[in-house]
């Protein structure tokens, strides 16, 4: 999905720049990258970016700017692709960004993207209208549902299994990044959707959506 027109706002100047050469190397178009929540309103107004990054801490209070920008922003553009890209999971402001539907909607942190490729991927999903979320981010969103009763049967094992569906990966990729069989992954989701009285789905997407609802409920 090269040519992707994206407007990054963060306000460290030299990880700023860094994603602008990461991803102009890439094939993607940055048409904007901006340090505060006010200059990337105005830049989506005028430049339309097909996609979204923004940080949670910015100017002036460096507290949740960010997200409560990503919000503004889907409202006044239903079905902007945003990815939040930040050091911190803001569990108030991801429930509500999330709440306002998970197409295209993406959390990643900082310090456990490993590769640029995890990136661009992630980006790639959710201006598609996919959703990216860390198992960090997931597992905090997890801990501030208040049906911690229903969540607290699940097993380890179906822990790590909700955090990859969360991610929107399919049964084989949650085979393959836990080391089991696809038939197991299969047991666990049927226990996890039971556990949480979710019905099941055919598709993965409808997985995820049906995940976090719950987590936002």
């Amino acid at each position: 999905m090269g040519g992707l027109r994206v407007a990054i706002a963060e306000d460290a100047a030299v990880l700023r720049e860094g994603l602008v050469g990461l991803l102009a190397a890439r094939g993607f178009e940055v048409v904007a990258a901006v340090a505060d929540a006010e200059a990337l309103a105005a830049a989506v107004d005028a430049d339309r970016p097909e996609v979204v990054v923004v940080d949670i801490r910015m100017p002036p209070t460096h507290t949740d700017e960010g997200l409560r920008a990503a919000i503004e922003l889907r409202r006044r553009h239903p079905g902007l692709p945003v990815l939040v890209f930040s050091q911190y999971v803001e569990t108030r402001y991801a429930a509500e960004l999330l709440g306002g539907g998970a197409d295209g909607v993406g959390y990643l942190l900082k310090d456990r993207v490993a590769h640029v490729r995890e990136l661009v991927e992630a980006l790639e999903r959710v201006a598609a209208g996919g959703t990216a979320l860390d198992p960090e981010v997931v597992t905090q969103l997890v801990g501030a549902s208040r049906r911690t009763d229903r969540l607290d049967t699940l097993t380890p094992r179906e822990r790590e299994v909700l955090a990859l569906m969360a991610e929107g990966r399919s049964n084989a990729a949650i085979a393959a990044a836990l080391y089991v069989t696809p038939r197991a992954v299969e047991k666990h989701i049927s226990n996890i959707f039971m556990k949480l009285d979710l019905p099941e789905s055919e598709t993965d997407h409808q997985r995820v959506l049906a995940v976090l609802r719950y987590l936002r409920s």
